[in-house]
């Protein structure tokens, strides 16, 4: 299993396989890709604004077909293409610096088409707003089907992801399938609680996912005794740490470890390795509201699980990409090797045989949405037949 890389440089590459995993169409990301290889030669960086421009573009224009099913009546017609929309602007938006000209607006769109597309394709998702100790974290909440109370699963980001690209994971609509809800969320750092509010990443994850589940026990078709938590990439720090705080989570799993990111980070100063984002230091610094490098590592330094996961006393899952290029395969066995006291651990690493072997499974993603799925239907009591 390979990804598809049509540039020069990694970090383009993920950016469209993961759009492609998350519904773009083919015809499409040719038409926004082709015009873009004189500036993928100037590197990751210095041609993301060029790459800004082909995508928003393509933003733009299917809002304005969406516009114009929507005058006819077609309003699910709309909805697809606003999707799409939303999908390509929210690429567009993440692979910008950090006060890039036109980010937030570009960001202001996204957020618009993809709202405009729940209502008029009557989606499955509803926008929440959780209360955290400071601020609130935007989520979005997809039910499972049929009278409750359901288990549900709450799921993280990671560096540079939002809720909508886990909305689009579809790792929902297979949990919903299995009888479980799932609860996207922008956690401090990420999405808009970090681009809208400005919260900065908490590392002890415990203190926000423990609010999420407030919410949740408050809520009518949730059964409060039956709740689960993942993450994507750094999502992989933040769901183990709170499952290992966190005593109300009944099952966890991670869609890639994250064991020691941390370490991760002086590797990457040492031999700057492939980014997960261009333009990165000035990334991380604005996720964890840091000042400079310095104030950086210091904040990022409770960013490690050693010492942490023999609190872990529920089912627990690890997956990983044998070839995933940002965080070593290693970190996955340390995770797995340390959850000493869950009653049930797994481990399972994607290699080329069934795809997903790249980071996130941004070249397949279609075994970990399914693998995910199942394990939480199996820990937390859904269906899987």
């Amino acid at each position: 299993m390979a990804l598809y890389e049509p540039f020069p440089n990694y970090i383009w590459n993920l950016s469209v396989a993961i759009a492609m995993e998350s519904g773009a169409q083919l015809g499409e990301i040719i038409d926004m890709c082709q015009p873009l290889s004189d500036a993928a030669a100037t590197g990751a960086d210095a041609g993301t604004p060029q790459f800004m421009a082909a995508w928003a573009a393509m933003g733009a224009k299917l809002i304005a077909l969406a516009a114009e099913d929507e005058g006819r009546g077609r309003a699910f017609s709309a909805s697809n293409k606003l999707e799409r929309a939303s999908l390509y602007l929210f690429t567009a938006e993440r692979m910008q610096g950090h006060g890039a000209p036109g980010r937030t607006e570009t960001y202001a769109k996204a957020r618009e088409a993809f709202d405009r597309s729940t209502m008029l394709g009557r989606l499955n998702r509803e926008r929440v707003e959780i209360p955290l100790a400071t601020g609130t974290m935007p989520a979005l909440y997809t039910r499972a089907p049929g009278v409750g109370p359901h288990p549900v699963v709450v799921f993280c980001n990671g560096l540079d992801s939002c809720k909508e690209l886990l909305y689009w994971t579809r790792l929902p609509h297979e949990l919903a399938r299995r009888g479980i809800s799932t609860l996207c969320v922008d956690q401090p750092g990420s999405g808009e609680a970090l681009r809208l509010q400005d919260l900065p990443v908490d590392p002890h994850s415990e203190h926000w996912a423990g609010k999420a589940v407030d919410w949740l026990e408050g809520q009518a078709d949730v059964d409060p005794e039956r709740i689960g938590m993942t993450g994507i990439s750094l999502g992989g720090h933040f769901a183990p740490r709170a499952v290992a705080y966190e005593p109300r989570f009944a099952s966890g799993a991670v869609w890639g470890a994250n064991h020691n990111w941390r370490e991760v980070q002086d590797r990457r100063m040492a031999r700057e390795g492939e980014n997960p984002v261009p333009h990165y230091w000035k990334h991380v610094h604005w996720a964890f509201g840091a000042s400079d490098q310095d104030d950086f590592l210091s904040r990022s330094d409770a960013m490690n699980l050693n010492g942490h996961m023999d609190r872990i006393r529920v089912p627990f899952l690890v997956t990983h990409g044998a070839n995933d290029r940002q965080i070593g395969v290693a970190y996955a066995d340390d995770l797995y090797d340390q959850l000493v006291n869950s009653p049930r651990r797994e481990k399972v690493i994607f290699t080329p045989r069934e795809g997903g072997v790249e980071h996130v499974g941004a070249d397949n993603m279609a075994y970990g949405r399914d693998l995910l799925a199942d394990w939480f239907a199996e820990t937390l009591g859904g269906a899987t037949a």
